[in-house]
């Protein structure tokens, strides 16, 4: 990581760690779980069984996958509030997980925390925050505990390019670096900061080169490429273990949905939206290649869309048929 900071997008990594057959698989089936799953949760919330804000992740799933796939255990994860994927990538159950977004009792926040804000301590997932860029500095202070704890564990915090704006991402940037944090920051530059676009918000739009003025070096990925993010996660997260502090990886990803589901994304053409599908589709670039390696029938892929589906279906049939929170529950985990 001690390179030069590249310029543009590295859609063509160094992939000396270049995934095998199996690992390809899991990558295409782990993306297909968290489209499936925001597919349904978008449903839900159109139906009314999902209340309040709710951020669905269509789009960025390579993000989350290729660097979940470079993780070990006891590595921390934390992130903002378009979160359903990451829960999925940690292992999280989705009967749980979509328990949650429907305020039922099942859910990991117990119906309380509902779409923005989820917890697993057992999955070493720790939110799930609501507030733009709040996880940043909760984040640096997981890196902490890490080092003081001399555990040998790496957080990697997820945030986006309108939370990158944020002053206290700056002051975390600063501390990680000045304590030599194994903190990888991941900047999930989606091209725009709820409604507004990356260059109407941005002096710098290179959100890599963001550590530059901290000596924190940075690496623009192709985040619409799974084995790209796997690769230069890998070398991020090395680094970090190694014990020469923080590193920022700037994934170039997109969301094909608005940013929540009550903004109707009128800020960008339908014709820009389609391109992206139809032409950087995380999932259907994978599957193409898994086809065209013959690793996987076309008939195989669709196998594995029927049983995904038949797993979300049943998360959501789980959900809505368990029970809402007792009115007791309002008064527990409250320190007075």
């Amino acid at each position: 990581m001690n390179e030069p900071l590249q310029a543009e997008v590295t859609g063509g990594n160094d992939r000396s760690g270049a995934a095998n057959p199996d690992s390809l698989k899991k990558y295409y089936a782990d993306m297909l779980l968290i489209r499936r799953f925001e597919e349904k949760a978008g449903q839900l919330y159109g139906m009314g069984l999902i209340g309040g804000f709710c951020h669905l992740y269509i789009g960025q799933e390579a993000v989350v996958v290729g660097v979940t796939a470079a993780r070990r255990a006891g590595d921390q994860v934390i992130t903002a509030y378009r979160e359903h994927g990451h829960m999925l990538a940690c292992g999280m159950d989705p009967k749980m997980v979509m328990s949650e977004l429907t305020g039922r009792a099942s859910g990991y926040s117990k119906g309380k925390g509902g779409s923005m804000h989820m917890f697993s301590a057992e999955k070493k997932f720790y939110g799930g925050h609501g507030i733009v860029g709040a996880q940043v500095p909760l984040g640096t202070g997981l890196a902490f505990a890490n080092k003081y704890r001399n555990n040998d564990s790496v957080c990697i915090t997820y945030f986006g390019d309108g939370a990158a704006n944020q002053g206290q991402v700056y002051e975390s940037f600063n501390m990680a670096e000045l304590w030599k944090l194994p903190v990888v920051y991941v900047i999930e530059n989606n091209q725009y900061a709820m409604g507004t676009s990356v260059e109407r918000s941005s002096a710098e739009t290179h959100f890599f080169k963001r550590g530059s003025s901290f000596n924190i070096p940075g690496e623009q990925v192709d985040g619409m490429d799974v084995e790209a993010v796997h690769a230069a996660s890998e070398k991020a997260i090395a680094w970090c273990r190694a014990g020469n502090g923080p590193t920022i990886l700037e994934m170039k990803t997109y969301r094909y949905r608005g940013h929540s589901m009550s903004d109707p994304a009128k800020y960008r053409s339908r014709e820009e939206v389609t391109a992206v599908r139809e032409k950087r589709d995380p999932i259907e670039h994978l599957g193409q290649k898994l086809i065209a390696q013959k690793l996987l029938s076309e008939d195989e892929l669709k196998a594995i869309d029927k049983d995904t589906r038949a797993r979300v279906n049943a998360a959501a049939e789980f959900a809505t048929a368990s029970p809402e929170p007792a009115p007791a529950e309002l008064y527990t985990d409250i320190v007075i």
